[in-house]
């Protein structure tokens, strides 16, 4: 019998690969008997443990996963296995291997300690919606130089097809193919065909065949689970290196991590089930970066005089129920939160694969002026009071630098640039729950949204009432007496077009 120290000297392994070994049914459960000393109980395992550890150490170079090999153990493959080349084993070097069908990874694996982000030793990188590169660690740009330099400072120019397209390492790898159709599978729930082929106008027409003939031969992945497939890094002729690539799905992207076959990756499935602790994790070290936004402004109009009305728990359970009715707005046009002063909301809306982020933008902030009545509504009913909650709403768009700020327990994204700034003014200027867009932003539309869009301006009539008239635009240095006092917070955009949104066709559905 040999003692569990015995057993891992002669094989070479660690505690934590042993504890994995024992949990997965490689290896039986020791047999405790009396210790000596401080030592009240010792394992020990039956001298074919040695045998049973070089099996796996043989199937691992083979290229096999753990939980294939544990597989193997059960139904006592191991001896036709470790011999001649198995099936599997002709799958993964010959024509025959399929990697179309990407494997769900289990979540929550026991054992090992704990992983974080800047601790992974790995290739790792993350993408967003549209596939374009966020992060990366320096092993990535050693296994994939191209991720290393010459990254752009425009988001738009960091789509991961066109990077992978650049580097000759990876065109050279022997599963190159594997590897585009793994990120394709995810792709695809995002992306159309069309969006896919011209997200980087670089490459060239032998490229965009190859990836339009995998898009269209490539089933959609499940979103929400870590995904799984086992590819050669090696340029075909050469020594193979056989990695396990692993992918996670978050509301920002996909997070890839490469492993080499024979490394244990526990610790990488633990964290990957962790998606909080990863994203936090990505947050603090995302590169900033240049991007289309729009940016949503949304302040409760009268808030002063509400706070001064309402005992001050019921004038945080209002804000609350404001900022619980607009979440799932948020969610559902892909807004991220940024930060206001006091308490009003902001909100930055990214391109996305799908649907036109100025659109999702203007659409957002009319379901919110519809969520805002149903409040009011309520509240009415509630204190037997004529108070309207009226939610004024300023609506821009440029392109910025987008990052993020953190302290050792916080995170915080941001925008940088004049965008929000105009966004926030406009707010300001819009009252009575109105919606004001500027024309730049309208302009980002397409004409079958700009069809569904009422617009306009309130024009004075000779009788002094207000008229609307339609499909118009007008510089808020006509709108207001920018001479007044109380209007001179206005001044810097003075020159802005803008128009009030009036309806917009489909809103709410």
């Amino acid at each position: 019998m040999l003692t569990s120290r015995q057993l891992m000297q002669r094989a070479g392994i660690s505690r934590a690969t042993l504890n994995n070994y024992i949990q997965m049914g490689i290896l039986p459960k020791p047999v405790l008997a009396p210790g000596q000393g401080r030592t009240r109980r010792i394992g020990h395992f039956l001298p074919e443990s040695l045998e049973a550890i070089a099996n796996v150490n043989q199937l691992k170079k083979r290229g096999h996963t753990m939980t294939e090999i544990a597989s193997m153990m059960a139904n006592n493959d191991t001896a036709e296995s470790t011999g001649n080349v198995t099936k599997l084993d002709e799958r993964r070097r010959g024509t025959e291997r399929r990697n179309d069908g990407f494997q769900g990874v289990p979540q929550g694996l026991g054992g090992g300690l704990r992983l974080t982000v800047d601790q992974m030793t790995s290739p790792a990188y993350m993408v967003n919606t549209r596939f374009e590169l966020e992060w990366s660690n320096l092993e990535a740009g050693e296994t994939i130089p191209v991720l290393a330099s010459g990254i752009s400072g425009d988001i738009a120019e960091r789509n991961i097809f066109a990077l992978f397209y650049r580097d000759e390492i990876f065109r050279a790898a022997a599963s190159r193919e594997d590897i585009l159709k793994f990120h394709l599978s995810l792709a695809k729930n995002r992306m159309s065909r069309t969006a896919l082929l011209t997200a980087d106008a670089d490459l060239g027409d032998e490229d965009l065949n190859e990836l339009g003939r995998l898009y269209d031969e490539t089933e959609a992945a499940p979103l929400g689970q870590v995904l799984h497939i086992q590819v050669n890094l090696a340029p075909r002729g050469e020594d193979e290196r056989w990695h396990d690539i692993f992918t996670s799905t978050f509301r920002e992207g996909f997070f890839y991590a490469y492993v080499p076959v024979q490394d244990e990756n526990d610790s990488l499935m633990q964290l990957l089930a962790r998606r909080d602790i990863v994203i936090g994790d990505l947050l603090k070290r995302r590169r900033p970066y240049l991007t289309p936004v729009a940016v949503i402004v949304a302040d409760l109009q009268d808030s002063v005089k509400i706070c001064a009305e309402l005992p001050p728990e019921e004038y945080f359970e209002l804000i609350n129920d404001v900022w619980g009715a607009m979440a799932p707005k948020i969610r559902k046009y892909y807004a991220t939160h940024g930060k206001h002063v006091g308490d009003g909301m902001v909100y930055y809306f990214f391109p996305q694969p799908d649907s036109n982020y100025a659109m999702n933008a203007l659409m957002c902030a009319e379901e919110m002026k519809d969520a805002m009545r149903e409040i009011s509504r309520a509240w009415k009913m509630r204190k037997n009071w004529a108070n309207e909650l009226l939610l004024n709403i300023g609506l821009h768009e440029g392109q910025e630098w987008f990052g993020s700020f953190q302290t050792p327990t916080h995170v915080e994204v941001t925008v940088l640039g004049d965008t929000i700034n105009m966004a926030a003014r406009l707010s300001d200027f819009a009252r009575g729950g109105s919606v004001w867009i500027s024309k730049s932003m309208f302009g980002q539309l397409s004409s079958k949204e700009r069809d569904r869009v009422s617009y306009g301006v309130r024009r004075k009539a000779e009788d002094g009432s207000d008229i609307l008239v339609p499909a118009t635009y007008s510089r808020i240095s006509n709108l207001l007496d920018l001479e007044d006092h109380r209007n001179v917070k206005f001044r810097d955009i003075a020159a802005l077009a803008v128009t009030e949104v009036i309806g917009v066709e489909g809103a709410g559905e």
